[in-house]
Formats: structure tokens, C-alpha cells, sequence
């Protein structure tokens, strides 16, 4: 196990913080450069800021879980989980949708955003299964 990852598995929580941070600049990134400035992107302004407001509104569900679980905080994980994937669908299905009009820096960053988001729901895989393994064996 890799050292990133046990400390996860340590202090599972943590994994929250991160996703709700990692919402958090997304919402920042896509409101205020590509919705203020959408020719960077290559899509009506409408649609980084409804993006964004999805990235915000994850971030506050991640933070509060970080901030108020400390029990059974399992499915939640596994609900921002499902919630990052969609995220991700929708982004590609607008990408695709998109395609003539999105810029290189459009797709350069959507791409290293689904890159970023699908890495960070296998961290949150791995310490699924890693806390269950070591719940396990206490029994």
C-alpha cells in the first residue's frame, strides 16, 4: 500500500477534504475564467457555469461530510463517488456536443479534469475497500 494511500486508509475523512477542494477549484476555474470568458473555451456561457455550480455544490456536500461524519461515512463516499462519474459523463457528453466550437485550451482542460476526477474516484475506491479489509479482519 502506497504511503498517499495509507494515510487515507488512517484518517478516511481526509478523502473528503480533498474531493471538496479539488470541487472547489474546478468551481473556481470554470466560473471565473471560462464563464466570464467563454471564447477560452469554446462553449455558450451558460454551460461552464452550470458546471460549476454542480462543482460547488459537490464541494459543500464533500466539506460538510469531512466536517460532520464520523461514523458510517461509507456511503457517502460512495455517493460523491457516483456523483464524480456523472460529473465526468456530463462533461464528455458536452465536450462531444461541443466539439467544433471547444478550443485547445477548452479540451486540454476538461480532459485533465475527467483525468484528474476519475484518479481521484479510485483513491476513493482503493480506501473503500482497504478500511473494509481492515474492518474486516478486527472482527
Amino acid at each position: 500500500m502506497s504511503k498517499r494511500l495509507s494515510q487515507f486508509v488512517s484518517k478516511p475523512k481526509t478523502i473528503f477534504l480533498i474531493d471538496g477542494l479539488g470541487a472547489l477549484a474546478t468551481a473556481f476555474i470554470l466560473l471565473f475564467l471560462f464563464w466570464r470568458f467563454p471564447r477560452y473555451v469554446g462553449m455558450p456561457a451558460s454551460t461552464p457555469f452550470s458546471l460549476a455550480m454542480i462543482a460547488f455544490a459537490f464541494a459543500v456536500y464533500s466539506i460538510c461530510c469531512y466536517r460532520f461524519l464520523n461514523t458510517n461515512w461509507r456511503p457517502f463516499l460512495k455517493a460523491i463517488m457516483v456523483g464524480n462519474l456523472l460529473y465526468c459523463c456530463v462533461t464528455m457528453a458536452l465536450v462531444v456536443y461541443y466539439y467544433s466550437a471547444v478550443t485547445m485550451i477548452g479540451l486540454t482542460y476538461f480532459a485533465t479534469e475527467i483525468i484528474v476526477i476519475v484518479g481521484l474516484v479510485f483513491a476513493e475506491l482503493q480506501v473503500l475497500k482497504l478500511t473494509s479489509q481492515i474492518k474486516g479482519l478486527a472482527k
